[in-house]
This record gives C-alpha cells, structure tokens and sequence, in this order.
C-alpha cells in the first residue's frame, strides 16, 4: 500500500511552496515531495493588542473615594456609576459661588439706582457731568461682577458634577488604580476602561521594511500568542514617524467580536501586498511534523532515491500556517523528498546502516 500525503500550505501572504504528494518508496515510511518557488513579497513584524474604544478616567476633582462599585474584570454598561467621590468640598464651593452672585447681584442694584438718582439731577442741573460719569463707570462695573459671579457659579457647579464618574462605554474593567477612602486629586488615574468588541494589533515598523510591501493597500493576518491565525479586516499605516526610534506605526484591525483577546498581549503580523511588487524571494516550506529535534540538532530526514534516508541539519526560520508548517532557510535546495515521519525514517536508516 502506498501512502500520498498533500499538505495544503496556499495560505495568504505566503504562495510559496508548491509542496505535491509523492508516493513513498517505503510504505510505512509516508514522504512529501517540496519545491522552492517565488513568493509574494511579505514581511512578519511582532505586535501587542490594544482595544480600539479605551478610556483611562481620572479625577477632575480632590476629595475622598466615598464609592467603589466596580473591580478590574467587571462588566460595564455607557453611563453605569463606576465611583463617586466626597462632594463636600464642591458642594462649599457652590454655597459660596451662589453667596458672591446674591452680592453681587445686590450691588448691582445699588448701583443702578444712583446711576438713575445721577441722570436726574443732570437733567436738573443739579449735578456735574462728572459725576454722571463716575455713576455710570460704577454701574457698568457692577454688572460686570454679576456675570463674573455667575460664571464663577457655573464653574463651581460643574467641578461638583465631578464627584460621579461614569463609564462612557459597554465593556470590561481593564484596571484599577485607587482605592476605595484614598484621596483623589485632579489627574489621577482611576480606572481604564475597554471595549472588547472591538480590538487591533499594533506594530511599529522602519520606513525601509515596510517599503518592501510598495505603496498599494496592505492585506495581513495576525498570529495570536494562543496560536490562532486570524484575517485582519483592515490595515491602517499612520502618516508620521516616531522621531525617537524613527518607525512607523501601523494598525491592523481584527473582526469584531473576536474572542479571547487581550489588550497588551503579544502577537504577531504577516504582512502582505496586495498587489504583485517588484520584490521577491525564493523560499521552502515543509511541514512541521518532517523536523527532527535533538537537542541543539534540528534536522530531516531527506529520501536518497535509493529506497532510503539520509539525515540533514537545517535551519529555520518563521513559523507558518499557526505552527503546521515552518520556513527553511538553509539545508534544502527545493525538488527534494522529506520523511513525513522522522522517527520511522531513522529506524529505516538505521536497520540500513547495519545491514550493510
């Protein structure tokens, strides 16, 4: 009985090894037949996940935490109380706001009558030009300090809104970063938020890497750290540069609702151009399972055309397909024949080798 085994490696970003089925010389020995052959330009760039909808809140206010009600891993809903601070201090600030708009509004009315009381005696002439002008420079500075009062009101008003902060999204506590009796100042960081509908890979390239992709739109896939391959649904290049590690950041979105993804977690992009570039290489591809590991040996087992094996270091370079097939980047040449099985294969060269 013949084995013939055809792994499929057409993945995107990497047509490349044309890898075809050949019938093993030895029928307990399965073998696959590789071939190098010109693959589409692409690159892999490592990354770390980030949510697309975050939120870091921080206090807008001082005072003491008087509420907590959500811990890092909760679920939140768009407008949930997530803590409130003391508002006694805000609500003092308020009382006093609205005790300077009641004198100033008093004033104002003191004003106004001996701006009147000024005019008549003008009319009269009862009383200088000037001093209709020192009464009318009073009543204009009066109303002055009345829409001053105000506006002071609404600040105060506003700054005592603050003591309730809201979660202004569906999605999960990321982090916790106070607690509950600690003392909140303005700026400091409370709680982050995220959304985890909606999540990307983040990776950070140098302008001469990511020219080898040409100037059309990029296609990508994402190699999770759990192992997973997933389509990105778009990537996005950012116009500018880092002027410190002078690269580029480039953003690849994942399709919504993919799950078990975390914010800050590694992963890996295959980057590929979407249309034929000017670059190329040659590149092979075997699979995973035909790689011998012992120790710092990492070799295959290549037919000899005779009806047996013969062991061959390699070197290899990136991980394909979630770790099914692997790139080689030195010991095979292409059109040659792997055991699928290098166990079996070494048992074969072996009993060989004592036969002969």
């Amino acid at each position: 009985m013949k084995i013939s085994i055809i792994p499929m490696l057409a993945r995107a970003g990497f047509a490349l090894a044309g890898v075809l089925g050949v019938a093993s010389a030895h029928a307990e020995v399965p073998t696959v037949r590789i071939e190098s052959r010109v693959q589409a330009t692409s690159l892999a760039a490592e990354a770390s996940i980030e949510a697309v909808r975050q939120s870091t809140l921080a206090a807008q206010m001082p005072g003491r935490i008087v509420e907590l009600a959500v811990d890092a891993g909760d679920r939140v809903r768009k407008g949930q109380v997530l803590l409130r601070i003391d508002p006694a201090e805000a609500s003092a600030a308020v009382a006093a706001a609205d005790a300077n708009v009641a004198q100033a509004q008093t004033a104002l009315i003191n004003a106004r009558a001996e701006y009147d009381r000024a005019r008549s005696l003008v009319e009269r002439k009862f009383l200088s030009q000037s001093a209709l002008d020192a009464a009318r420079t009073q009543f204009e500075a009066a109303e002055a300090q009345v829409r001053a009062a105000r506006a002071a009101r609404v600040q105060a008003s506003t700054v005592q809104g603050y003591a309730t902060i809201d979660s202004p999204l569906d999605g999960l506590v990321a982090e916790r970063q106070i607690e509950a009796g600690e003392m909140a100042q303005p700026g400091r960081t409370l709680l982050t938020v995220y959304d985890p509908a909606q999540m990307r890979a983040v990776a950070d390239l140098a302008p001469q890497r990511l020219a080898l992709l040409g100037d059309g739109p990029l296609k990508a896939s994402v190699e999770l750290s759990d192992g997973r391959l997933i389509e990105a649904v778009a990537v996005t290049v950012l116009p500018a540069a880092d002027a410190r590690t002078h690269t580029v950041r480039v953003r690849v979105d994942l399709p919504d609702s993919t799950g078990n993804v975390l914010p800050g977690s590694f992963a890996r992009v295959h980057f590929q151009a979407a249309a034929a570039v000017p670059v190329a290489a040659q590149a092979i591809v075997i699979p995973a399972k035909a790689v011998l590991r012992r120790g710092e040996l990492t070799a295959v087992y290549v037919a000899d055309g005779q009806g047996g094996f013969g062991l061959r270091q390699i070197r290899l370079g990136r991980a394909l397909q979630g770790g099914e097939t692997v790139e080689v980047l030195s010991g095979l040449k292409g059109d040659e024949t792997l055991a699928l099985d290098p166990v079996q294969a070494g048992i074969r060269a072996r009993s060989a080798t004592a036969a002969r």
